[in-house]
């Protein structure tokens, strides 16, 4: 089987409006240099203990190079689901077949005012498997227990987007009785208009 050579930047993705309701498609790296609203997803990941799947992404992502992040994701394509996208993102980002479904939590819109813009949605997913990241998505990894990841949230450098989701789903579970294991404890969320978050990815 040939390696897939597509750049990244012609991927076709939906472009939304402020209420998450697809107005057009553009490329990505057009997406990205007129600032276009978009979708985006993140995931939760937790091992079979209940750690955190934490990784420092590759310098050459388009978006947000060699910084942290507490979640796996990426953007949504033209025609394709939240739900579809957040699967395949796990699976692809974590080197993981047949990954359960990943959990809805909720949905937040994403605008740091500088041009940055998406609709985000978080998930969260148990994967009990072997981990094998993608060298082209993941430079370093590891999984920490919720008391180290509130330690170095406040001292590593994130991805904005992440950080914010982060602090959104602490408060979610929060509001949701503490509940904070990991996939199936929240039950799915409604749309939360709201700034930022999300990860052009």
């Amino acid at each position: 089987m040939s390696a897939d050579t597509t750049n990244p930047a012609d991927e076709l993705l939906p472009v939304v409006d402020e209420h998450d309701r697809v107005v057009g498609e553009a490329p990505r790296g057009e997406v990205y240099a007129r600032g276009l609203r978009h979708r985006c997803v993140f995931i939760e990941a937790r091992d079979a203990a209940g750690r955190v799947f934490v990784h420092r992404r590759t310098a050459t992502k388009l978006v947000f190079p060699s910084l942290y992040d507490m979640f796996v994701g990426g953007v949504v394509g033209a025609g394709e689901s939240y739900d579809d996208a957040a699967l395949r993102e796990a699976q692809e980002e974590l080197g993981v077949e047949r990954l359960p479904r990943p959990v809805p939590l909720f949905t937040f819109l994403f605008d740091d005012g500088a041009g940055r813009t998406w609709w985000s949605y978080l998930y969260e997913v148990r994967c009990e498997l072997p981990v094998r990241p993608q060298v082209e998505e993941v430079a370093w990894y590891d999984f920490l227990t919720d008391a180290e990841l509130a330690r170095r949230a406040g001292e590593w450098e994130w991805v904005p987007d992440g950080l914010e989701a982060y602090r959104r789903l602490r408060a979610f579970r929060a509001a949701d009785g503490g509940a904070d294991s990991g996939a199936g404890d929240g039950p799915s969320g409604g749309a939360d208009g709201g700034a930022d978050s999300g990860a052009g990815r």
